[in-house]
């Protein structure tokens, strides 16, 4: 294999060459550091790089896992990695140095995956724009004018630009749908507790907040969370169990599906025409399959959910500002940005029968949403309301934080419910705008059924193939 090859490998076929000796995880690891270097100047994807601990591992002794000596990146919120450093994205909440590695982290160690650094993020991870005071804006590998999307903007530009195969993303209102729509992979948002949380992770207890990969083909979506989505120990939680691995769901067909289709938006207000035409370009492939496709939305009172929404997320991440408070021994100054600030603020002045009562409401919607799963196996809409925004459209650091609500309305309208209500949504990059930029599908199924969405997307990955498009960065 000529190295200059590196980026056209997926996860799983970069491992077998690896395994088969054609080409040494030293050498893999090296052109992935290649191309960090040729493309992060105008990406700004990647903010730590663990290049010697990554060349370390290389060269040691691999385990046998489905991706052993395959680069690997971690999104910079949330998940610890021993020895390095964690900024969430803020000014006032870094941490030097963690002292040992997350459950998940251990697991993509486990799987094989080289971890070489660390991706963009905004602060916390609130927004769905990749952009910050404390790590700059990331830009989107299609055209850099261009969102690469959030939170995990930075994993998204990383595996878009060929820098690594798959990287790991979270998700708590669509932050790793909206990146991989904004940037042409697969993202998946897993069920609830499907992959561990680990012991630190208390803001997640509430649900919303999950972690996996975004990729560039199925198979390394479906490998990856065989390697990591198994049960945690002592988790208050039950796991929802699998029939059987997820890569080999992705070779059974996936029959005929009861498939209903939506531009229903919050607002009410029409997608972008681009968007709607790929939907129901979508929609006439999925028919022509063989599916029983039919025009049905959720029909819920969406006003009443993001309110609810809103109330429990105020409350949770004022409980989890209390912690950074107590370790820095100090509260925020102006050193977290205008969206944390206001976030903080709101949480702090809620009362407990406010949370409580958004609490109460989300689980009765959770209810209505399910319901409607009764009759479908699959729902099917956009990822985003247009095509990427341009980064100057969505700036984080703007004064006026209603115009900033207002566009980002306008640019994100179907992910959140589905974390909310914990069931697996899958983005797949089916089709290009006029400007040449991703336009992404989103597949949502049953509570726990993730085997359905592999099925589908293997189908979908053959007759609607995307592998063998590439942003203009990619050579």
């Amino acid at each position: 294999m000529a190295i200059a090859n590196y980026a056209d490998y997926d996860g799983l076929g970069l491992a077998d060459l690896i395994r088969r000796r054609e080409i040494s995880a030293p050498e893999t690891l090296e052109a992935a550091i290649a191309r960090i270097e040729a493309h992060n100047p105008k990406l700004n994807a990647v903010v730590h790089k663990a290049y010697d601990e990554a060349r370390r591992a290389a060269a040691g002794p691999l385990p046998d896992g489905p991706f052993a000596g395959v680069p690997f990146l971690i999104k910079d919120l949330g998940l610890r990695v021993k020895g390095w450093p964690r900024t969430s994205g803020s000014r006032f909440a870094e941490i030097a140095a963690d002292a040992e590695d997350s459950l998940l982290v251990t697991r993509y160690r486990a799987a094989g995956a080289v971890l070489a650094g660390k991706t963009n993020t905004p602060e916390f991870g609130i927004p769905g724009v990749t952009t910050s005071a404390r790590l700059g804006p990331c830009r989107n590998p299609w055209n850099p004018d261009h969102i690469s999307g959030g939170s995990s903007g930075g994993a998204a530009a990383a595996v878009a630009s060929g820098m690594v195969p798959m990287a790991h993303a979270s998700d708590g209102l669509g932050s790793i749908r909206i990146p991989a729509a904004c940037c042409g992979l697969v993202g998946l948002k897993t069920t609830r507790d499907r992959n561990p949380n680990g012991l630190h992770d208390g803001d997640r207890a509430m649900g919303f907040s999950v972690d996996h990969v975004v990729t560039r083909s199925v198979r390394d979506s479906a490998a990856m969370l065989d390697a990591t989505g198994a049960p945690q120990a002592a988790s208050p939680y039950a796991h929802p169990a699998k029939e059987r691995p997820y890569l080999e769901e992705i070779a059974r067909a996936p029959g005929g599906l009861r498939i209903a289709w939506s531009s229903e938006t919050p607002t009410g207000n029409p997608i972008a025409d681009e968007v709607q035409a790929a939907l129901e370009r979508t929609a006439d492939t999925l028919k022509a399959l063989g599916h029983d496709v039919r025009p049905e939305g959720l029909g819920i009172d969406y006003r009443a959910l993001y309110r609810a929404q809103g109330a429990v997320s105020a409350a949770n991440f004022a409980a989890g500002m209390k912690e950074w408070i107590a370790l820095k021994g100090r509260e925020p100054g102006d050193d977290i940005e205008g969206l944390a600030r206001r976030l903080y603020e709101r949480g702090k002045a809620m009362s407990g029968q406010d949370a409580f009562e958004g609490w109460r409401t989300l689980r009765k919607m959770n209810r209505q949403i399910l319901e409607r799963f009764e009759t479908w196996d699959v729902l099917l809409t956009p990822v985003m309301c247009t095509p990427p925004p341009r980064v100057d459209f969505l700036d984080t650091l703007m004064e006026d934080l209603r115009e900033f609500d207002r566009r980002q309305g306008a640019s994100f309208g179907f992910t959140p419910p589905f974390n909310m209500t914990g069931q697996p949504s899958l983005a797949l990059p089916l089709h290009q705008s006029r400007d040449d930029l991703p336009i992404s599908m989103m597949f949502t199924a049953r509570y726990a059924d993730e085997a359905t969405l592999f099925r589908l997307a293997a189908q979908l990955e053959k007759e609607m193939p995307w592998a063998a498009r590439k942003p203009p960065i990619w050579n």
